[in-house]
């Protein structure tokens, strides 16, 4: 979908929302449950949604509006989202650089009533990967979900601390009675953070090989954060096909660094890593961006920590 269309296209999905919102016939004030003192919080994809459940704590309902298994570089709204968003109180997302909808859907949102934090907001984000455009492309239209910044902060526990920080300040902005609750809960959580980023490094700091393959460039801030270089099959897109050139210089990369381990994601395509793996002779590994996790793996209890743990085990066959 191009962007000029996809304007005319919100603005369509806004009026639809309203008239869901109308047709419910139960606003927050209308609502007879009991609850209508509870925070309403969306948030996009899953680790804005643990971010900001670690720090609303019991204070709030915590949405998850972009669904589990589903990929946000790729995602854009229903009128179903974006009533959610519009009846909210509170909206977090990471960047307009992953979340490219955004910018649009704000342009129609009461921000005196929907407090909007944009948790990398205070973060200065990275160029994307250089490949990321392979010269085959050059003649292609423009594509909406094309990254010129890398937008993957929140792989770098150090980064991630500050997205808590954005979130919890933007809460207690709105909500200054609950002040002591959101810092609380923020204090708590930043510390499991700091624990992680303790963890990375001293499994690195005395690496002798610290270079890794990777499926997509999500790990730019992780790698700079711990002194560790990425490759990257594709671009900053999961969706992003390497070019031939590109592949046979991953194979000559692999031979010289003496690459024992490609990683790979279970949220995305992995064909191009499993043959990349099988004519170099290298192991594949899984490595998780977070971009989404499944509902089957929220419900045996996985989060944003124990992911970032399973990563730090993944990262160790290969650097160390």
């Amino acid at each position: 979908m191009r962007k000029n269309n996809w304007k005319y296209i919100v603005g369509f999905l806004l009026m639809a929302a309203m008239l869901t919102l109308t047709a419910c016939g139960q606003t927050k004030e209308q609502d007879n449950s009991g609850k209508s003192d509870t925070i309403k919080v969306v948030t996009t994809f899953y680790p804005m949604y643990d971010f900001a459940k670690n720090v609303v704590g019991d204070a709030g309902d915590v949405q998850l509006l972009i669904p589990a298994g589903t990929e946000p570089h790729d995602y854009e709204p229903s009128a179903k989202d974006i009533a959610k968003i519009t009846d909210a109180d509170v909206f977090v997302y990471n960047s307009h650089e992953l979340e490219t909808w955004v910018k649009d859907v704000l342009e129609n949102v009461d921000e005196k009533k929907v407090a909007v934090v944009e948790a990398a907001g205070s973060i200065d984000l990275m160029a994307g990967a250089a490949h990321d455009h392979d010269e085959e492309e050059a003649d292609h239209e423009e594509h909406d979900h094309d990254h010129e910044l890398d937008p993957h902060v929140w792989l770098d526990p150090v980064l991630a601390q500050k997205e808590v920080e954005a979130i919890r300040d933007a809460l207690v902005k709105k909500y200054p009675d609950k002040k002591e609750t959101f810092e609380k809960n923020a204090t708590a959580y930043s510390e499991k953070l700091k624990e992680l980023d303790s963890e990375y490094k001293e499994a690195f700091t005395n690496a002798k090989n610290k270079t890794f393959v990777t499926q997509h460039a999500a790990f730019g801030y992780l790698a700079k954060q711990y002194g560790l270089t990425q490759e990257s099959i594709a671009g900053i897109s999961p969706d992003q096909e390497p070019s031939p050139s590109r592949l046979a210089e991953l194979k000559k990369y692999i031979k010289e660094h003496n690459v024992s381990v490609i990683y790979f994601e279970t949220s995305a395509s992995s064909k191009v890593a499993e043959t990349l793996a099988s004519e170099t002779g290298v192991e594949l590994a899984v490595l998780n961006p977070l971009e989404s996790i499944t509902q089957k793996e929220q419900d045996q209890g996985e989060d944003y920590i124990s992911a970032m743990k399973a990563n730090l085990e993944a990262l160790k066959k290969s650097v160390k």
